[in-house]
């Protein structure tokens, strides 16, 4: 029998596209057990997820027109549906409502058509705000909120959202995250470093140890408030939270206390893992924390719990004069010494004893940078 040539074999079935949601993203496999279980819940949160948005609607009544009045007269319930998430369906207008950017695009029609250029959705808008706030301009980090906002509203609606935010319709302005020099983040930085000390003390010694400041891992949760590197579900239903709270409580600060809490819980979480890392490992544990510390079910209620007075007294701190010089100054010692020191150690002669080599490092002016040298 002749053999055939591979040529001649055909190719086999081409697997199916894995199914994607409303927003791209592949979703994920359901199991299903042998009585059909699964099936059964998925009816039943269906059905229970209809009956939320029902709740939803009555509550805000038609177009939002009944937000303001349920807020005033119920404004626990409106805490505690928050935090649940909004429901998909309204989440847009709901964002709308509460950064009071419907009263900004009422009151200014025809502005965000003067000013928009161009075809494309997220070049529009970032764009758009450019001409339309000129100290600011654009900056990389607008892209992950306008990017954000564009999925749940018109491009209009999100340019007025943008302005919302960064020039402070319901409350203090936004814009010093954008600024030149980025002075909001600074205070942040500055502010969630002594939070993370007072509230997680080990760790923070660790941290000092390690050479470890939050500008290396945390400046993109307050730049972006998490839409840039979060798991989608997750960075959502922080914005829910953060945007209602800087509504309700007509100040900025109150509502990004919701991203001082998320990053203190994503610490705390990964408490144990974190304080036995040297540096290396660490800034990227940081940067890319484990699948499960991400599920919101289990982290957002854990940043809940985190006493408002503790984050109270930490983001009301001034920052010193020459913080921030003398920050970077030694994040940049610290990268060149940690190289420096590295070489050294594999240089050193085995003979060696511990005490001599700290000397020498003494001697090199390390000691100063490195408080507890590890040899």
């Amino acid at each position: 029998m002749a053999k055939k040539r591979i040529d001649d074999y055909e190719p086999g079935p081409v697997p199916p596209p894995a199914p994607l949601d409303r927003f791209g993203f592949v979703k994920r496999e359901l199991s299903y057990s042998h009585d059909g279980s699964m099936k059964e819940r998925s009816a039943y949160e269906y059905e229970r997820e209809e009956r939320r948005v029902q709740k939803w609607r009555k509550m805000i009544g038609i177009g939002g027109s009944d937000w303001a009045y349920y807020v005033k007269r119920k404004p626990h319930v409106v805490k505690r549906r928050i935090r649940k998430g909004i429901p998909e369906c309204l989440r847009g207008l709901i964002w709308q409502l509460i950064s009071g950017s419907r009263d900004l695009l009422l009151m200014n029609p025809g502005v965000y058509e003067r000013h928009r250029p161009g075809q494309r959705s997220l070049y529009n808008v970032l764009k758009a705000y450019s001409v339309f706030d000129r100290e600011v301009g654009y900056v990389q980090g607008m892209g992950f909120l306008a990017g954000l906002l564009l999925l749940y509203m018109s491009e209009e609606d999100a340019f007025w959202l943008l302005v919302a935010l960064l020039k402070g319709a319901v409350h203090a302005p936004m814009e010093g995250l954008y600024l030149v020099g980025l002075p909001l983040v600074q205070q942040y930085l500055f502010q969630f470093d002594n939070l993370a000390r007072e509230y997680l003390p080990k760790l923070g010694e660790h941290f000092t140890q390690e050479m470890v400041n939050p500008s290396m891992y945390a400046s993109q949760w307050f730049i972006t408030v998490f839409s840039y590197s979060f798991p989608f579900h997750l960075a959502l239903r922080i914005w829910d939270v953060f945007l209602y709270e800087i509504y309700i409580y007509h100040i900025h600060l109150q509502g990004v206390q919701i991203v001082f809490k998320v990053g203190l819980a994503l610490l705390k979480y990964c408490h144990d893992d974190l304080i036995k890392l040297p540096f290396e490992k660490l800034i990227y544990a940081l940067r890319n924390f484990p699948e499960d510390a991400m599920d919101p079910d289990t982290l957002l209620p854990m940043a809940y719990s985190i006493k408002k007075k503790e984050i109270n007294v930490s983001i009301t701190l001034e920052v010193p004069e020459g913080y921030f010089h003398d920050m970077f100054d030694t994040i940049h010692r610290a990268k060149c010494l940690k190289c420096h020191f590295n070489t050294l150690l594999s240089y050193v002669d085995t003979s060696y004893t511990s005490d001599s080599l700290e000397r020498t490092l003494r001697i090199c002016g390390i000691s100063s940078i490195f408080p507890h040298p590890k040899i």
